[in-house]
């Protein structure tokens, strides 16, 4: 275990009868990280944060925050605040009434809880809607409200799960920096778990991608979207197209392992250009238009390459008109090119 890290995670492993939910994770979080746990569903996401909350009790493994064993605390006893999917406001109290509940439960005087829970209202602009129904709120407040209630006490760590699922694109995108901020400007530790890519991506300092209970690969955004080591991550968080070895002309690929039975090469769709330039070492690809389809500020195409399999590039839409892609048909020749640096080999799985 790594002294530096806040949350260190061992050997957690949890099954359901014959299913695996966790199969010997391990993961460490920085003190003030916002770590995404990233993965489609089933994936064992979910079940790893709920175990770090203390809602379920893993068969094997070690928790610790802080130099703290917490598997067998009591989720009550952990000093962490969650905020959930479905909000888990009660309809029956007010918006203020909402947010002191973490308080009053700890015995914290009314008093000294109203005026916590204003503070934690005004930190996420809601000071206004204190005496307000739950009912009459809109998706985004709903959310804004179960934020407040859970930082009233002041926790360092900060569960999320999939807090935003239920609202709709242009509310997200805004709940996402605000979430951002909030764990910047309070100083939280957040481990917050999504199968949203973009919203990953977008937010966190790391991210770790798990499939069937295991973390796939971890590591920054950039790193992840960029060095992927599977074909499964690379495909999981964007637009990946995956071909054999022999695919690209003149490759070398540059690690020398890269050969042998299971590796694949990865080439993201928006790295691939119409545009030869120059002063890079580029690869190129022969092939034919199968497909174009115009998206506003780029075109998506699909490339039957002349020496076996397909590729999809995505070219920005001033690429496509200096190349009148619009006037191009089905059938006709392509070369497309990629920078050396941009073909990655991954494994295939």
């Amino acid at each position: 275990m790594t002294s530096a890290a806040f949350i260190e995670i061992r050997n957690l492993s949890k099954a359901y009868g014959s299913f695996r939910a966790l199969n010997d994770v391990d993961l460490d979080v920085g003190r003030g990280e916002f770590l995404s746990i990233l993965g489609p569903s089933g994936s064992g996401k979910t079940t790893l944060l709920m175990a770090l909350a203390g809602f379920v009790r893993p068969d094997r493994g070690q928790i610790s925050v802080d130099g703290r064993d917490l598997v067998r605390l009591p989720a009550n006893k952990r000093g962490i605040g969650v905020v959930f999917q479905n909000y888990a406001l009660f309809p029956h109290m007010n918006v203020a009434a909402n947010v002191m509940f973490p308080l009053r439960v700890r015995g914290i005087g009314r008093a000294e809880a109203s005026e916590r829970a204003r503070k934690a209202l005004d930190i996420v602009d809601l000071a206004s809607m204190a005496e307000r129904d739950i009912a009459t709120l809109s998706g985004g407040q709903k959310q804004r409200v179960a934020l407040a209630r859970a930082v009233v006490f002041e926790p360092r760590l900060m569960l999320m799960d999939e807090p935003l699922s239920a609202l709709d694109k242009n509310l997200r995108e805004q709940m996402q920096y605000e979430i951002r901020k909030l764990h910047d400007r309070l100083g939280l530790t957040t481990v917050y778990v999504t199968h949203d890519q973009r919203e990953a991506l977008t937010m966190s300092d790391r991210i770790a991608v798990m499939r069937d209970g295991v973390i796939r690969q971890l590591g920054t955004p950039a790193s992840l979207y960029h060095r992927p080591t599977s074909r499964f991550v690379a495909e999981f968080l964007g637009e990946a197209n995956i071909l054999e070895l022999d695919a690209v002309d003149s490759f070398v690929a540059p690690e020398p392992d890269v050969g042998g039975p299971g590796r694949k090469l990865m080439i993201r769709a928006e790295r691939l250009s119409l545009s030869d330039a120059s002063g890079h070492d580029n690869v190129s690809l022969d092939g034919v238009l199968t497909r174009s389809v115009f998206q506003g500020d780029s075109w998506l195409i699909s490339v039957a390459l002349a020496n076996g399999g397909a590729v999809s590039a995505r070219i920005a839409a001033a690429e496509a008109a200096n190349f009148s892609l619009e006037a191009l048909t089905e059938g006709a020749a392509l070369k497309l090119h990629v920078r050396r640096d941009a073909v990655i080999a991954v494994t295939d799985a």
